[in-house]
């Protein structure tokens, strides 16, 4: 067993340490004068964003950890997810139908299936609905799943629009979709798991993780930190490899029509 030290007193920060701290958006802004990119407001604006947006979740999150309703922690849940999906098909570099549904139920199976894993397999709690593990688990797997279900699908439909007349002559062959678009879905699927993969190649070394800075410096002792984040980067490994697949096997479903022609909505 390791002898693990107290963990010291969490030093408190007030609303005035962080307008010292935002003066490191000064930074921005001079960069912006300088080099004339134009962004200083869009840099502000943001930075304002961050603070009320944060402080907003900081009290939503005081109030349902005080509250120990499972439907309350779930409902939560949810609406993540919906707002990930909606942001994914609000970005998406080309439009088809059942675009939104494409996204949310590309990052809705891998997000519920990892955080259940997490917190039922792994940490298991007392309280399976602790909103202290289950609402920072599908934060963070949400997240990462994002962008890998979000670098997918772009690469899917950018492939089927770069290489149509292709795909389209190997269906005319007799080629099923899947056969014709096996590299497309291929490129998709490593695409959207290439962020993770490099994460993980640098944990450690060159960076660290958030999670695992905010836990040291909250006064967690470093060891128990490293294991916890540790679980986080097998999970988001897990849930960007599923979303990534989940969303190309479901771009090759919905993209093709009965008679195996791409969508012509698709643009």
């Amino acid at each position: 067993m390791l002898a693990l030290q107290e963990p010291q007193a969490l030093v408190e920060l007030g609303w005035g340490d962080l307008a010292l701290v935002s003066a490191c958006l000064l930074i921005n802004v001079a960069l912006s004068f300088h080099f004339r990119l134009g962004i200083h407001r869009t840099l502000l604006l943001s930075g304002l964003r961050t603070v009320l947006q944060l402080t907003l979740v900081g009290l939503i999150l005081n109030k349902i950890f005080q509250v120990d309703q499972p439907w309350l922690v779930l409902g939560i849940m949810v609406l993540m997810v919906i707002l990930a999906g909606s942001t994914i098909a609000q970005r998406a570099r080309h439009r088809f139908p059942g675009r939104w549904l494409t996204a949310v139920g590309s990052i809705s199976f891998p997000a519920f299936l990892m955080v259940a894993y997490g917190v039922f397999a792994i940490v298991r709690p007392d309280n399976w609905a602790d909103p202290r593990y289950l609402i920072p688990l599908m934060g963070m797997i949400l997240g990462n799943s994002l962008t890998a279900v979000h670098l997918t699908m772009d690469r899917y439909t950018q492939a089927l629009l770069e290489h149509r007349k292709q795909i389209e002559h190997l269906l005319c062959l007799g080629a099923t979709p899947q056969e014709a678009t096996q590299r497309a879905t291929r490129d998709a699927i490593r695409t959207g798991m290439t962020p993770i993969l490099n994460a993980m190649a640098i944990v450690g070394i060159v960076s660290l993780p958030g999670m695992m800075t905010g836990q040291i410096l909250s006064g967690t002792p470093p060891l128990m930190a490293v294991r916890y984040q540790i679980m986080i980067m097998f999970l988001l490994a897990g849930s960007t490899a599923l979303g990534s697949a989940v969303c190309a096997l479901w771009l090759r479903r919905s993209l093709f029509d009965t008679r195996y022609r791409i969508h012509s909505e698709l643009e």
